[in-house]
């Protein structure tokens, strides 16, 4: 499990992207626990590789 400062280290955005991606639906997949949210290590790197290896909207 990663926390949402971990997940944005391990991505190289801000925290503050990332929840905007997380409201928007668009980052990783996300869950709470009580009132932290957390990703599971797995979930954001098949978040990075699909959007930065050429099958997301990213890509140009």
């Amino acid at each position: 499990m990663l926390t949402i400062d971990e997940a944005a280290a391990l991505t190289r955005l801000p925290v503050a992207t990332l929840r905007y991606k997380r409201h928007d639906h668009t980052g990783p997949r996300s869950f709470r626990m009580g009132r932290r949210v957390f990703y599971w290590l797995s979930d954001v790197l098949a978040w990075i590789d699909h959007h930065y290896n050429g099958d997301g909207p990213q890509a140009a």
